[in-house]
């Protein structure tokens, strides 16, 4: 694991956590030392901040998935969306916004992890097959998107939560039940996190194709 925060009270603390739970884990204090060491460690997660000296996390997050996919949770200091979803578009998997428990950091940790060990068993599974709904395509084996024939990049979450409404097109789908199946989170504290993916992946895919039902959840369109 690589922990990159300019605090090095937080740092410290986020990275003696992952150490407790069996994790290795180096700190970087800014952007491109945190570049440096991604590349040379190969860690198999970032927790990132966005505030950063040097360069900043979307940068560095960009960077790094530029040169390998790796899970990121990325942290900010203010609640705000727009900040979220542009970590969430250019590659972060998930966020947190200071101040966070550290027993919730280590439960979106583990979460991460359990999905990039699913991705892995999908991607050899013989029968994972490619999904058609109209001009989209879901390979699952591979797991790329492609929409009207164009790849299209999707981080992990995204992928899944595709995935996960692609199964039952123009069914709704509440937050809860999306959080339960794409995240495995038991309670519904993350609703906001549900809304903040699916904007990022309309962006991606279009907006048209997953529709808001108010107060209930999303529904994958189809033509």
């Amino acid at each position: 694991m690589l922990v990159v925060e300019d605090e090095p009270t937080i740092a410290e603390a986020v990275a003696a956590r992952l150490r407790a739970e069996g994790f290795e884990a180096a700190v970087a204090g800014d952007g491109p030392s945190a570049v440096q060491l991604a590349a040379a460690w190969q860690p198999d997660l970032l927790v990132l901040d966005i505030m950063l000296p040097g360069l900043d996390g979307l940068e560095v997050c960009r960077r790094v998935q530029a040169a390998r996919p790796v899970p990121v949770l990325m942290l900010t200091a203010r609640d705000d969306e727009t900040d979220m979803l542009v970590g969430l578009g250019v590659g972060a998997d998930d966020y947190m916004t200071k101040p966070f428990s550290m027993r919730e950091l280590s439960a979106r940790v583990h979460v991460l992890l359990r999905r990039v060990e699913r991705a892995a068993v999908a991607a050899h599974a013989p029968n994972g097959g490619t999904l058609r709904l109209g001009d989209l395509e879901i390979d699952h084996t591979q797991r790329r998107v492609r929409v009207a024939g164009g790849d299209v990049h999707l981080t992990p979450t995204e992928f899944d939560l595709l995935t996960c409404l692609a199964r039952r097109p123009r069914a709704v789908l509440s937050r809860e039940q999306l959080l339960s199946e794409v995240w495995d989170w038991a309670d519904a504290s993350g609703t906001r996190t549900v809304d903040s993916h699916v904007k990022a992946l309309r962006r991606k895919i279009g907006s048209e194709r997953i529709r808001t039902v108010h107060g209930v959840g999303y529904a994958l369109e189809t033509p």
